[in-house]
């Protein structure tokens, strides 16, 4: 164990007292507290707002509380008495707020002013909006060609926001859409849309009431999604089996304390989450549920010997799904040897777990980046729904498919068309409704983004949210990326680090967050967004804004396009005068939207269907597809392999407890007992030994590549840590240096941030963080 004060390890349940401490801490330090409150309490209401944060979904049942610790932090996170005004910038240059932490950086507040960056003085001035909108469409219009324009989304824009963004940069001439799906779950919608032909989660939060097992692969919901963790309970509590797959032991997968349960809270109860953990190898998840297959396929065959009721669903099978006998094939030519080999689980463990599978009627499967950051995830979404299909587990009541997105509205962003792939269905509506001819060439995702911003083939970068610059891969040359823009433009509500990695010109146009009324020329305005369930949402803001200059993120974009375009391919201004004609616009071009306006009036919102959820399959060959792929050769990259050495360690990074994507609400992670520090690296004890090192120590982690650059980051803290041995895991972004950008899934682009093969050596004096006092 460390002797470091910021080590101690934490006993108690996920949520219960600690997160009502944690939620207290953020509620008052957000120096708005009584205001805040009664906007928490609105927060996945009814006539209230969707929560900023994860993309869970709700319950239809009405209660006072709909909110969990990340989403209350989340709100007064973004709801500061803190701000950032022109005279912040005056104050601080570039180069003195690069030397901040990223914390810092956050916890200066909210963004009040549009500013440019001068590069002669090295300091953000204050800008006109109209002046900021000529300067960006000066630049765009200046462009040899559209693509060498890349327009980043992240999930925190609306739905409205989102169309309107597509539509402008479509009649502009480019598909470039980086967005942040690019890299978490791309994996899922590419390995669904192959197998069921929607590339959507199959099941609505009343399955998980009706479920008989749900199997947790990959993920991490007492951090990344808490609201998951009450469902959970609830199975266990029924006599459900809720089956965990994660290396790491996880507190949340463990034990739960209700916040709103009195008696639990007053006893000091915890009740558990799960009936069975399993502990995978990193990577090692396809395998596992390959080894699964296999379990089922004998067990299929010895009840065939026997007349005894099938394992497989052959009435489902036969009606509904093509191609099983070449992926049974497969799974034959699979020996246990390579199975035990790379999943990481023992014979008996993965037989448990097929058994608990084979006794369950009804199945979901959720998974998250745990899964879909390999080298392999497309293959190993496949896996997860080749297991389903067998038992016949998508289409009926308590099973089906359920990749659990992150931010509030990343599936509703794909759903509006920010895809640099575009379905040929949707450049055809938009061409019908808006006579223009739209772009048919692929676009730039978020790493070929980066390629092309780095070669020179891209000059303006502009940015719906989120924190580019740190969010990504190979964090060195994704800065020098964008240093190399003739512009980039940043859309936000809170400074971070993307807002100093500057092109030559720089602006930061400050928006309305999802907590603040958005009043237009026809009065307040709510925005929709799309949970991961399907399910579209009305939100309307509570809070006065933070500033009298902030605009609305759809204003935004129809102030750039307009500059632009001019009123071409409709009247922006008419359109953000009153959001329902976008609504109106959506309905026409977009599926599932019809009547739009009118669906948003029912309490709790609609649900967009999904046809894999009602069995029908929209593949070439109309039904579902089992896919036969071969487990990789090895899971190790072959440009680590070229180096000629072996990783002393595989790397995953991951979040805190206090964080939200690149957002750091603290610096503590409550569950896995690390206070104010977050350069740690967890690693099993015995590991750590063997190594050379002792808990406590300080070390860099260099990444293994073959491609001539050294990968480092220096003076990591070693945590013991219950986890396999082989593995490691540390923070992101603080870890993104070590991703190498050309270390991507087969066909998705998406990092490899859950398999990093790196080397430990004693740390290397590194230089000191300047702390400007908060």
């Amino acid at each position: 164990m460390s002797n470091s004060d910021n080590i101690k390890p934490y006993s108690g349940p996920a949520a219960g007292w600690g997160a009502l401490k944690s939620v207290t801490k953020s509620w008052l330090g957000s120096e708005k507290p009584l205001k805040n409150l009664r906007a928490m309490l609105k927060t996945n209401q009814n006539n209230g707002f969707d929560c900023p944060g994860c993309a869970w979904g709700e319950s239809p049942e009405s209660g006072m509380v709909k909110f969990c610790e990340n989403g209350a932090k989340a709100v007064n996170w973004e709801s500061t008495g803190r701000y950032v005004t022109p005279e912040f910038f005056a104050k601080y240059s570039v180069a003195q707020l690069l030397r901040q932490t990223d914390y810092w950086l956050e916890y200066q507040g909210r963004l009040t002013h549009p500013m440019r960056y001068n590069a002669a003085t090295d300091h953000y001035e204050p800008i006109g909006w109209d002046d900021a909108f000529a300067l960006v469409a000066k630049h765009l219009r200046s462009l040899p060609a559209p693509d060498m324009a890349e327009f980043y989304t992240s999930g925190r824009a609306s739905n409205e926001a989102a169309y309107l963004y597509q539509l402008f940069v479509r009649a502009f001439g480019t598909n470039n859409f980086p967005d942040c799906s690019n890299m978490c779950h791309e994996a899922s919608g590419h390995g669904m849309s192959t197998t069921l032909g929607v590339g959507k989660g199959t099941v609505v939060f009343d399955d998980f009431a009706k479920a008989d097992a749900i199997f947790v692969i990959g993920q991490n919901p007492g951090t990344n999604h808490p609201r998951m963790l009450e469902p959970l309970r609830e199975a266990v509590e029924r006599g459900a089996q809720v089956v965990c797959f994660n290396p790491l032991k996880e507190r949340g997968l463990e034990r739960f304390q209700h916040p709103q349960h009195p008696l639990e809270m007053l006893s000091n109860g915890a009740e558990p989450t799960n009936t069975a953990y399993f502990r995978p190898a990193l990577g090692g998840d396809m395998a596992a549920f390959r080894g699964m297959a296999k379990f089922l396929l004998q067990w299929e065959r010895e009840a065939q010997q026997k007349g005894e009721p099938a394992v497989f669903d052959h009435d489902f099978i036969n009606t509904h799904t093509t191609g099983m006998d070449d992926y049974l094939a497969e799974v034959d030519a699979t020996s246990w040897e390579q199975i035990i080999e790379q999943s990481g689980l023992s014979l008996s463990d993965i037989e448990l777990a097929a058994g608990m599978y084979r006794r369950a009627e009804r199945v979901i499967m959720c998974w998250a980046m745990g899964v879909t950051q390999h080298k392999h995830s497309v293959p190993t979404v496949q896996e997860i729904v080749n297991l389903q299909l067998l038992r016949g587990n998508v289409g009926k009541p308590g099973a089906g498919l359920s990749p659990v997105r992150g931010h509030s509205n990343v599936q509703g962003d794909r759903t509006m068309g920010i895809d640099e792939m575009p379905p040929a269905w949707l450049l055809d509506a938009i061409e019908k409704r808006f006579k223009f001819k739209a772009p048919r060439g692929h676009g730039h995702n978020a790493v070929q983004a980066i390629q092309a911003m780095e070669a020179g083939r891209a000059k303006v970068f502009i940015a719906l949210g989120g924190n580019f610059a740190q969010a990504t891969p190979d964090t060195p040359r994704t800065h020098a990326a964008l240093k190399n823009c003739a512009l980039t433009v940043q859309i936000s509500t809170k400074l971070n680090r993307s807002h100093l990695v500057v092109g030559k010109d720089a602006i930061i146009l400050p928006c309305l967050g999802r907590t603040e009324i958005d009043m237009q020329a026809e009065g307040q305005q709510g925005i929709t967004v799309e949970d991961t369930f399907s399910m579209v949402h009305l939100s309307f803001g509570q809070l006065k804004p933070g500033s009298a200059l902030l605009r609305s993120e759809p204003a935004i974009l129809a102030g750039i396009a307009k500059a632009t375009l001019g009123n071409f391919p409709v009247d922006w201004d008419y359109l953000i005068g009153d959001y329902s004609r976008i609504r109106d616009l959506i309905a026409d071009t977009i599926p599932g939207f019809r009547d739009f306006n009118t669906r948003l009036q029912r309490p709790g919102g609609f649900y967009l269907g999904n046809g894999a959820a009602e069995r029908r399959w929209h593949t070439a060959s109309g039904k579902a597809q089992f896919i036969a792929s071969a487990l990789p050769v090895s899971l190790v990259n072959p440009e680590v392999l070229a180096r000629g050495d072996q990783p002393d360690l595989i790397l995953q990074t991951l979040r805190s407890h206090d964080q939200y994507n690149t957002t750091l609400y603290g610096l503590d992670d409550r569950y896995r007992g690390v206070f104010g520090l977050r350069e740690v690296v967890f690693i099993n004890e015995q590991e750590i030994r063997r190594l050379g090192f002792a808990p406590g120590d300080k070390v860099d982690m260099v990444a293994l590549w073959d491609d001539g650059r050294e990968r480092r980051v220096s003076g990591f803290e070693l945590v013991a840590y219950d986890m396999p041995a082989g593995q490691a895991a540390a923070y992101y972004p603080e870890t993104n240096p070590l991703v190498p950008l050309e270390s991507y899934g087969d066909t998705t682009f998406t990092p490899t941030s859950k398999f990093v093969a790196i080397k430990l050596e004693k740390a290397k004096p590194d230089g000191l963080i300047v702390s400007l006092a908060v």
